[in-house]
């Protein structure tokens, strides 16, 4: 994962799984990690990350494009 950085983090997976649609749906090759505490899901965020090569691009879209 050293080619992937982190372009978003929340603690709700919802939010994190919209990010990611949205990026893949422009063209963009996104992952979410999961760094929730595993036993009681309470502890933790979700991370969206992209290409580092997406990186400036993925993180403007977020910006601009994305409201909660």
């Amino acid at each position: 994962m050293e080619n992937w950085i982190k372009v978003f983090e929340d603690g709700q997976q919802v939010r994190a799984e919209i990010v990611k649609g949205v990026l893949t749906e422009k063209g963009f090759d996104a992952v979410i990690l999961n760094k929730k505490e595993s036993v009681y899901q309470v502890f933790g965020t979700y991370e969206v990350h992209v290409k580092r090569g997406d990186v400036l691009a993925a993180t403007n879209l977020i910006k601009n494009e994305i409201s909660f």
